[in-house]
This record gives structure tokens, C-alpha cells and sequence, in this order.
């Protein structure tokens, strides 16, 4: 019982940044419950001030993924734009912050999320935005990455 109380507490403390859903497609028919679905959503990164990210994930329809007892397929990609100015922290320019974790969803009831990591390239001045999924005990090699160049932002 402590063991499944300190993984439901552990689920409540990832929920993370939330996602805006921008919009989504059936791509299959599903008799019972809602179709299964590619979705968009998208969330701004919340240490990094002038950056929204884009993603497209599978989503499981049907009776199990109406009531969220469905997992999702690892399928996702990512696209990350400039939207305003860019402040870069100087934890994350000196590499203190490399890979931190900037959103993260459950795709499954317990065992699988889908994440999103950032990382910079002092050399280049860019930050890279990589999705993937992750298991509790065998993660995806399925992945994406996004780069968006650290610009000056006109004044408007």
C-alpha cells in the first residue's frame, strides 16, 4: 500500500507544464468511444521566456482511452519557434540546466510519458527541444528534436 501511495504521489508531482490543444485528425474509426487521433497541442517553456513548442502525438481512442486506460504509441514529433524575446538563464547558457525536463504527459495509466528536454549549444547560440517517450522499465528510441536560434526580437 505505501509502495502505490508514493506512485500516485509521484504521478501528481509530473504533471508539469500543461499543454494547449490546438486542434486533431482521426486516423481510425472506432465503434465504441472516440475515435483514435493525431493530436497538436502546444506549451510555451517556462524558463525560457520567447519559445512555444509544437506537438503532434498519437492518441488511443476506444472505450479504454475514453475512460485513460489506453497507452498511447510512442509516435510523436516536435516544433519549437521563437515567439518573442529570448531570455537565456545563466544556469542554462553555462550548461548547469542541459537536458532539464520542460513538459511532460502521461500516455499511459501509470507506466509511460511523453517528455520533452532542453538543451543548449553555447557554440551555435541555439537551444534544441528533444521529444521522446519513456517506460517505467523499457523507454522508445522514437524521438524528435527541435533547434530555435537565440535572435533579437524587434521592438514592437
Amino acid at each position: 500500500m505505501k509502495h502505490l501511495s508514493l506512485l500516485l504521489l509521484g504521478i501528481l508531482l509530473t504533471a508539469g507544464v500543461a499543454a494547449e490543444e490546438v486542434g486533431s485528425v482521426s486516423t481510425k474509426f472506432k465503434w465504441f468511444g472516440p475515435n483514435d487521433k493525431v493530436v497538436i497541442e502546444v506549451f510555451e517553456d517556462p524558463e525560457v521566456p520567447g519559445v512555444a513548442c509544437y506537438l503532434s502525438r498519437a492518441k488511443t481512442g476506444g472505450m479504454s482511452g475514453a475512460v485513460g486506460m489506453a497507452e498511447d504509441t510512442s509516435d510523436a514529433s516536435i516544433a519549437c519557434r521563437q515567439i518573442g524575446p529570448i531570455v537565456v538563464s545563466a544556469a542554462i547558457r553555462s550548461g548547469e540546466d542541459h537536458g532539464e525536463e520542460v513538459f511532460k504527459k502521461r500516455t499511459s495509466l501509470v507506466f509511460k510519458s511523453l517528455q520533452v528536454v532542453r538543451f543548449y549549444d553555447r557554440k551555435r547560440n541555439v537551444l534544441i527541444y528533444l521529444s521522446f517517450s519513456d517506460r517505467v522499465i523499457e523507454g522508445s528510441p522514437k524521438n524528435s528534436i527541435s533547434v530555435v536560434p537565440v535572435l533579437p526580437w524587434p521592438e514592437g
